[in-house]
């Protein structure tokens, strides 16, 4: 395991990790790219099974979390000026970190906002990877109980006036005490459920609150842009979308609208699973390296 940091204009660092899978024969290279508040720590387990499938694993925190540079002063408060800033920050670690040593082909296994990135960096960069895999892929978010369009009035209105880096109604800072599994929309398996409160109660700086009107205004316009009317059908990258059945976070019927648009598209939905694919029951994780493995492999 390797464990560096890449810098940024504007002096952002971003950490990064490389883990070899020591085998004489590799299959490939692994891209894996977390969600919104994650870190490498919390993948832990899933590089584990990656490196057994005999892939290389590169993994990096997005800037705002993880280990990478916060960007306001709060450092629990979730923030972005624009998704153009995610997008640098993995071509970046794509073409001048991993490629240069990367064993093909180059897989990307993204979750969430990290498979909203990956679909923007392949249509981009459509000559970067081979494949990608996608885990409850953020193509469009779930606001209930208030209609989308209210929502983005009152984002567009507070970031107007200049509240971008304050939080959004409801959010606040990462709640140290009284983590409480039942109730919870992320997974159904209570060891899995602690990963991330683990690696956060050994190391603090982990710790990642809510989302800023900023972060919220962004995440519009990213996906307005993913949602465009030819956007999808540029990309060319073959990808597997594998979608969360319970999943309250971000919108299953989008996943299926954009897969069905793009020119190499494949869905798969797991019906018993919450969000967190890679961190739920093993019967559904089970499901999950199944498809994994048929399609990349």
């Amino acid at each position: 395991m390797k464990i560096d940091y890449f810098t940024m204009p504007g002096n952002v660092s971003i950490r990064y990790g490389i883990w070899d899978c020591g085998a004489e024969t590799k299959k490939g290279s692994i891209i894996l790219l977390g969600g919104r508040k994650e870190f490498m720590e919390k993948y832990a387990e899933t590089i584990e099974e990656l490196r057994q499938r005999q892939f290389d694993v590169y993994s990096m925190d997005w800037r705002g979390q993880g280990l990478s540079t916060r960007l306001l002063a709060n450092r629990h408060k979730g923030y972005i000026n624009n998704y153009s800033e995610y997008l640098e920050d993995l071509n970046y670690f794509v073409n001048s970190i991993v490629r240069l040593v990367a064993v093909p082909p180059l897989i990307i296994l993204a979750h969430s906002m990290g498979g909203h990135v990956a679909l923007r960096f392949m249509h981009d960069f459509p000559e970067a990877t081979d494949k990608a895999v996608l885990t409850s892929p953020m193509i469009d978010i779930l606001v209930p109980p208030f209609p989308k369009w209210l929502i983005k009035l009152l984002v567009c209105f507070a970031s107007k006036i200049g509240c971008s880096s304050a939080y959004s109604a409801g959010s606040k800072d990462y709640p140290a005490q009284n983590l409480k599994f039942e109730g919870n929309i992320l997974t159904s398996d209570p060891v899995r459920f602690m990963d991330e409160h683990r690696a956060i109660a050994e190391s603090p700086e982990l710790a990642l609150g809510g989302v800023t009107y900023g972060w919220l205004a962004a995440t519009f316009k990213s996906i307005d842009i993913l949602s465009g009317a030819e956007y999808a059908g540029k990309i060319k990258t073959p990808v597997s979308i594998i979608s969360a059945g319970k999943d309250r976070i971000v919108s299953e019927a989008a996943q299926r609208a954009i897969c069905s648009v793009m020119e190499k598209g494949s869905f798969v939905s797991i019906p018993d699973s919450f969000h967190e694919i890679l961190k739920e029951r093993d019967a559904v994780r089970k499901t999950f390296w199944k498809e994994f493995d048929k399609f990349a492999v």
